[in-house]
């Protein structure tokens, strides 16, 4: 055993070994506690983290056991994917997934309602051509917004760690734009041909990816299908009385139920 170290956690105090610390070399904490990354310390000499001191409990007995153990009520899963989301320990998103679907399969009936409406708007780019030539192009682009309502809030979670936006360079889960447990509004924009990958950013364009399979949503065609693919593995069914044929068809309404 390495000796002890004391780290201060947003103001609680928590005491485990360099080589609980390091057992995942790769995650912040692997990095900060192997000299790659510098740390800070509080008045007494403490390692200091910025970070939620009551959910790190989780996180650090998941470094000491390889299991992530939650009492039966939990209900700050938001506020914990968020900070595994910040330590990076692979082994442990992968594990909070695990729970979120189960804890999903474990809730009664429940209903998932999805309003789709594309448009297609122009867009003005300078192209540069030469070291000091630039031309003005605009070519038309397809705009997407998915409105889902669902009584399930961990089916909403699940949906947000499968999709991220591509903004920036970056890939994010939409689950950090999950503010209301039972709403989520998706807004993302195709690809464009020729589109330098700057102008996405300075004209504030986002785009859908679904992941781990770094698939691009280019069509709602390709959303509907991936929304249907991991509502139907959590044990959603069609609703055969609504919405409209026509309206499931030409994908303007999505509406499945859950029946436990």
């Amino acid at each position: 055993m390495s000796e002890p170290i004391t780290l201060n956690v947003g103001g609680k105090l928590y005491t485990t070994s360099l080589s609980t610390l390091t057992s995942f070399p790769d995650s912040m904490l692997g990095a900060m506690f192997s000299g790659k990354m510098p740390t800070k310390k509080d008045s007494q000499g403490n390692c200091f983290i910025d970070r939620d001191g009551k959910i790190f409990r989780y996180i650090l007995n998941f470094l000491r056991t390889s299991h992530l153990d939650l009492p039966e009520d939990f209900q700050e899963m938001g506020l914990l994917r968020r900070e595994v989301d910040f330590y990076q320990i692979q082994p442990l998103i992968e594990a909070l997934q695990e729970k979120e679907v189960e804890l999903s399969k474990a809730e009664k009936n429940a209903m998932l309602n999805i309003s789709l409406d594309q448009k297609t708007q122009t867009v003005h780019f300078t192209v540069r051509e030469a070291p000091q030539i630039y031309s003005l192009s605009s070519s038309n682009m397809e705009v997407f917004s998915a409105y889902i309502f669902s009584t399930s809030c961990l089916f909403l979670k699940l949906l947000g760690s499968k999709l991220y936006y591509c903004f920036n360079g970056n890939l994010s889960s939409i689950s950090s734009y999950l503010q209301d447990p039972n709403h989520l509004t998706l807004d993302w924009v195709a690809s464009v041909e020729g589109l330098p990958e700057e102008e996405y950013t300075r004209q504030n364009l986002k785009r859908l990816w679904v992941v781990p399979d770094n698939k691009q949503i280019n069509s709602f065609q390709v959303f509907v299908e991936e929304v249907l693919k991991i509502a139907l593995s959590d044990g959603f069914c069609i609703d055969s009385s609504h919405p409209h044929t026509s309206d499931f068809m030409n994908n303007k309404i999505i509406r499945l139920i859950r029946y436990k």
